[in-house]
């Protein structure tokens, strides 16, 4: 009874083979030279991302956070219906603020402010405000209502740490919707 020769499954061109060294992850000349190529291609490919990484300003990381934000909400809301018109929110919605982004910088990340809204009330019927007023409070409490109003006059000025630190959070939420 002989011992069984290892086989490896090529890195490159994903056939078995014996291999000659413990280390070795390719079968041939040819599959090392272009698994070499492929690596130094990928090695490049990310320097290259985290020097634009590291090119990034404030502003471009605070628009990164709204788009993982805006995600968030649309997949904690997608059962739910319009905040402004109660539709089932189906195909294309938006994440709606209660308080506008421009008007009330510091509610912009604030999940009470923001809510799964559809197309037409956000955009068409600029943001439906009326009925959103109206239904918030039976969304999120009167307590939580009066608190994000007493919050709207408050500054907030979000650091870059700040910022990455909530893009990870939402991230993370994301992933566990």
């Amino acid at each position: 009874m002989g011992l069984k020769p290892i086989t490896r499954k090529c890195l490159h061109c994903k056939l078995r083979f014996e291999p000659y060294r413990p280390n070795q992850v390719v079968c041939s000349g040819t599959c090392a030279a272009h698994y070499a190529a492929l690596k130094s291609k990928l090695k490049a490919k990310k320097e290259k991302k985290e020097a634009k990484e590291k090119l990034k300003t404030r502003t471009d990381h605070l628009k990164e956070l709204q788009v993982i934000f805006n995600k968030y909400i649309r997949l904690r809301d997608k059962d739910k219906p319009c905040i402004s018109c109660d539709r089932p929110l189906t195909g294309k919605y938006d994440a709606g603020h209660f308080f506008s982004v421009g008007a009330y910088p510091n509610l912009r990340f604030n999940e009470n402010n923001v809510w799964g809204q559809c197309v037409y009330c956000n955009q068409h019927k600029h943001s439906n405000a009326i009925e959103y007023a109206l239904r918030l409070p039976k969304r999120i409490g009167e307590y939580e209502y009066n608190g994000l109003i007493a919050e709207k006059d408050k500054p907030l000025k979000l650091t870059l740490p700040e910022i990455l630190e909530l893009k990870e959070v939402y991230k993370v939420k994301i992933k566990g919707l």
